[in-house]
This record gives C-alpha cells, structure tokens and sequence, in this order.
C-alpha cells in the first residue's frame, strides 16, 4: 500500500454542486474507497487549492483510475503526488 498526496480544485459545476449539496463531498470519499483507495486524511484549503486529500491505495494503476473517473466528471481538477514516510525514506538510504 503507498500513500497519495491529491490537491484539487472546484471547476465552476463543482463550486454549484458543493452548494447545493455539501455533503457530496463524504459521497465522493466513500465512491473512492468503493474504488479500491482509502481516504485518510482530508482538508479544505484556502488558496490556489480547495482541498487536500491523502489517499492510501494499493498502486498507481488504482489512484489514476479513480483520479480518471473524478476528472471525467468535470466538477474538479486535480494534482497527485506519490507520499513516502520520512522514515521509510531514511531506510532507502543506507
């Protein structure tokens, strides 16, 4: 399992959508984890960014499916990093 950092940002139907619906947003979380990743930790941001969400997945292949499958619906975009623990990191090392 690897850890995702994903930084969004509402498109204009998004905004509308988060309106008139907020707790669309717990239904999208729960979509992704339906989609094989897990959320852990989320936050509303100010700035060029509206939120940020790390996600633990079990690969690559499954967080660009899901980031796939979000962006289709024109209501965000986003930028997804990979995550790795300082201390996982420091082990590569030696």
């Amino acid at each position: 399992m690897g850890d995702y950092v994903v930084m969004s940002r509402l498109t204009a139907e998004g905004r509308k959508t988060i309106k008139e619906r907020p707790q669309r947003l717990k239904e999208v979380n729960k979509e992704i984890e339906k989609m094989g990743a897990k959320v852990k930790l989320q936050y509303v941001l100010l700035g060029k960014y509206d939120f940020m969400t790390v996600l633990e997945a079990p690969d690559t292949e499954t967080v660009m499916r899901i980031m796939a499958e979000l962006g289709s619906r024109g209501t965000l975009e986003t930028i997804t990093m990979t995550a790795m623990d300082v201390d996982k990191f420091l082990k590569t090392l030696r």
